[in-house]
């Protein structure tokens, strides 16, 4: 090594540059799709009810109606953090994360068969995740720790609301929100410790909850626990699973647009290995 490349060497930041970063994803995206089936379903279940403790945390500061509406906005969104961090921290398999395997798959490293069929177990397995998470929290009453059950108010408003989206909007917003999401899952890659890859995530994460994006496995949570609470309260909210599934459906397509395209696509072009 010349003492020029010692010397760049020196002072380089501890993180891979973007180019080593999109090599990287690419290899992890071949280890996902070659991971056992069970390892793969055990840890996308894992992911849903990591999600779900975001979810969880989101409610509790948008319950508090004494808070300001934007600083419940960007808190909330903070607060959010914590289920990515589990996801990216503890290991375990997202399926908005997953459709960064797209840059492998069109490096011809991973079949599109292959890619497909992992997007579908890690969907399944993330909702029945969420689905564990529902009951978890509606049992253990959290919906009445604060007075007059704001929180459970709360999440009948955000699962009526998400599902009363006009179609476009519901639409752009997953764009939006995993175009955030993937960023902050492309940045962790990059980062060596557990401070460079907690700061990657914190901001894009926070980004879009406060610009109210619309996550599909955040979804699988808050969605049906606001339709739980809604019929323990009398069902006086127009919340129905047609809707549920019509606000994952979309939204999930959304969130592959944002993913595929405006992260994955993008950085591979910019970064693909040409022969």
């Amino acid at each position: 090594m010349s003492l020029e490349d010692k010397e760049i060497a020196a002072v380089r930041p501890d993180v891979l540059t973007p180019a080593e970063n999109a090599a990287k994803l690419e290899t992890i995206g071949v280890n996902k799709v070659n991971m056992p089936l069970t390892r793969s379903i055990i840890l996308g279940i894992l992911a849903g009810m990591f999600i779900a403790m975001g979810g969880m945390m989101l409610a509790l500061i948008l319950g508090d109606a004494t808070l300001p509406i934007a600083v419940r906005r960007i808190v909330g969104g903070l607060v959010f953090c914590i289920g990515l961090v589990l996801v990216l921290l503890s290991g375990a398999e997202l399926f908005t994360g997953n459709n960064l395997i797209i840059n492998a798959t069109m490096s011809k490293k991973v079949k599109w068969s292959a890619y497909i069929k992992n997007l579908i177990i890690i969907w399944i397995a993330n909702l029945v995740g969420s689905l564990i998470a529902v009951a978890i929290i509606y049992f253990s009453n959290f919906g009445a720790l604060y007075p007059d059950n704001a929180i459970a108010n709360t999440f009948i408003s955000l699962a009526a609301s998400k599902v009363a989206l006009p179609p476009v909007t519901m639409f752009f917003k997953a764009i939006l929100c995993n175009f955030l999401v993937c960023l902050a899952v492309w940045m962790s890659f990059s980062g060596r410790t557990f401070v460079d890859k907690f700061f990657a995530i914190i901001f894009p994460i926070t980004a879009f909850v406060a610009a109210g994006g619309e996550h599909c496995v955040a979804n699988m949570f808050l969605i049906p626990l606001g339709f739980v609470y809604n019929l323990a309260a009398g069902g006086a909210a127009a919340i129905d699973i047609a809707g549920i599934a019509y606000n994952l459906g979309l939204v999930t397509l959304g969130n592959m647009v944002g993913g595929i395209v405006f992260v994955g696509l993008f950085y591979w072009a910019a970064f693909r290995k040409k022969a």
